[in-house]
């Protein structure tokens, strides 16, 4: 028997339909993005709000110097609406992922514009990438996310203004905070043990000294030589705390610790962000983390 459609199912079909329309244009209405890795992802996220799905390529605790793009990212890369890159030689290996994906979108380079600093790298003179270890160069990451977020939803720019500014304030209590509490410790006593030199910009932003025993990208090597110099420095200057990083091997470090004496003062987070439950679960917590952690092994 042919079951004839009940007008009192009219209001309740319209209903569902305009529900449906409305989760559909919600959607629509958020774009995509993608961020080379999860410190980057994180500040886009603060500046996009709901408006914005972001994708990190280099997850929580990920190398970003050791990064062998997958297929997925490769569709990852072509759907999205807008990429976001560190730059400065951090993400070497996107130009090759970009031409496997057939993406042609040109990426959004967050650090052009920051006076960066260089140094020597096996006898060649490199940039050093790791710019988001001073806050202030952070906020200028904000700027050029918020600008290229309203380029690609014009609609949300209210928003993404909005939540720009409210991060930028964030920001600037952040980088006050950092230096006052350095500020407590005596400049002679601002010195510690790394794995790599990924705090440069730390150090020339609050005036603390780092040591370590590979250059700025992890896939280095050190040989004996540099090792041995590297040993003497750290006895000649009384370096007392050694920290090890969560994104890369600590073998190393703790051998030139043992050498010297230098005891553990913990991980630090240079270049990725914690898991959620861990306590570098933000940029903002990751840079509070690491000053937290660095003060309390200064003080000893």
């Amino acid at each position: 028997m042919t079951r004839l459609f009940s007008p009192r199912a009219l209001p309740v079909a319209v209903a569902v339909a305009a529900a449906l329309g409305s989760t559909s244009a919600l959607a629509d209405t958020h774009i995509k993005a993608v961020a080379s890795f999860s410190i980057l992802g994180d500040v886009v996220r603060a500046v996009g709000g709901d408006a914005v799905e972001v994708t990190d390529l280099i997850p929580a605790n990920g190398d970003p110097h050791e990064f062998e793009p997958s297929p997925a990212d490769s569709r990852l890369l072509k759907e999205a609406d807008v990429t976001f890159l560190s730059g400065e030689g951090l993400e070497n290996w996107f130009e090759r992922l970009a031409k496997a994906s057939g993406s042609t979108k040109a990426p959004v380079v967050v650090s052009e514009g920051i006076s960066t600093h260089t140094m020597d790298e096996d006898g060649e003179t490199v940039i050093d990438p790791h710019v988001w270890n001073a806050v202030p160069n952070v906020e200028h990451w904000v700027g050029a996310i918020e600008t290229a977020l309203i380029k690609a939803d014009p609609e949300d720019a209210a928003t993404f203004k909005a939540n720009a500014d409210a991060y930028r304030t964030k920001l600037q209590k952040l980088d006050g905070w950092i230096r006052d509490e350095l500020a407590n410790i005596p400049k002679d006593q601002r010195k510690v043990l790394t794995s790599h030199d990924a705090f440069g910009y730390y150090a020339k932003a609050y005036g603390v000294t780092f040591l370590s025993p590979l250059g700025l990208s992890t896939d280095a090597d050190a040989s004996a030589a540099e090792v041995a110099s590297l040993i003497k420095q750290i006895q000649a200057e009384g370096v007392k705390t050694y920290f090890f990083e969560n994104s890369n091997d600590p073998r190393l470090v703790k051998q030139i610790a043992s050498a010297t004496g230098a005891q553990s003062g913990g991980e630090l987070y240079p270049e990725s962000l914690s898991g959620e439950d861990g306590p570098a679960s933000t940029y903002l917590k990751l840079m509070h983390y690491n000053t937290e952690m660095l003060v309390k092994a200064m003080k000893k």
